[in-house]
C-alpha cells in the first residue's frame, strides 16, 4: 500500500500557555493595529500583561 506524506497527515495539538504564579491565569495571542502596522502579542486573561510572545511570561 502507498504511504501518506508527512505533509499530509493531520494532527491537531494545541499548546496553552499559563502566566507564572501570582496570577495563574491562560496567555491568549490577539493581534493588534497600531500606527498601520499590524502586531501579534501575548495577553494574560487575568492580570492583562502583554509580551511579545507567550514563553516570555516566565
Amino acid at each position: 500500500m502507498a504511504q501518506v506524506s508527512k505533509n499530509a497527515r493531520t494532527s491537531s495539538s494545541t499548546q496553552r500557555f499559563y502566566c507564572p504564579a501570582p496570577c495563574g491565569g491562560e496567555v491568549k495571542m490577539k493581534t493588534l493595529l497600531e500606527n498601520g502596522k499590524i502586531r501579534n502579542v501575548a495577553e494574560c486573561e487575568k492580570c492583562k500583561r502583554i509580551e511579545r510572545r507567550p514563553s516570555e511570561f516566565v
